[in-house]
């Protein structure tokens, strides 16, 4: 039995988790600045790149307040669904994130005056303790014994 390559795209990843199988929130008019089927879905997968509502709706030109009113109206059920499913994969990506750099470290040269005086790298401890906190925050329990 062969393991599937990871999923290369964002897209590809939520494919995979049927992130994207939701029925738009029904409107009642059609607005140029308005939300549309489209945006709908490129906000889902926004939020599981990014976690973050306000980060997800600015990447789709709309508001942070707008997506949370979307969210409340009749016949967004379905969408709430992926939304709750899109932070969970968002925050779950920026843990992981920051995990590998607190693990793996961060390089960080210092320049003066044109020229490279020090080069330093190595594990972040303080990325490492906030990660394990927002990790025991969110319900995961507490990484260490």
């Amino acid at each position: 039995m062969t393991d599937s390559p990871p999923p290369t795209s964002p897209t590809q990843l939520l494919a995979d988790e049927e992130l994207l199988a939701f029925s738009p929130v029904p409107l009642d008019r059609k607005r140029s600045n308005g939300w549309t089927a489209a945006q709908q879905e490129r906000f889902i997968v926004a939020l599981a790149v990014m976690g973050s509502v306000g980060q997800a709706a600015k990447a789709v030109g709309m508001s942070r307040q707008s997506a949370y009113n979307l969210r409340e109206r009749p016949g967004a059920e379905s969408f709430a669904k992926s939304w709750d499913a899109g932070i969970e994969m968002g925050r779950a990506r920026q843990f992981d994130h920051a995990m590998t750099r607190a693990i793996n470290g961060v390089t960080t040269i210092t320049v003066r005056r044109g020229g490279a005086v020090t080069v330093n790298g190595g594990p972040d401890m303080r990325i490492l303790q906030s990660a394990l906190r927002s990790e025991d925050m969110r319900g995961g329990g507490s990484a260490l014994p």
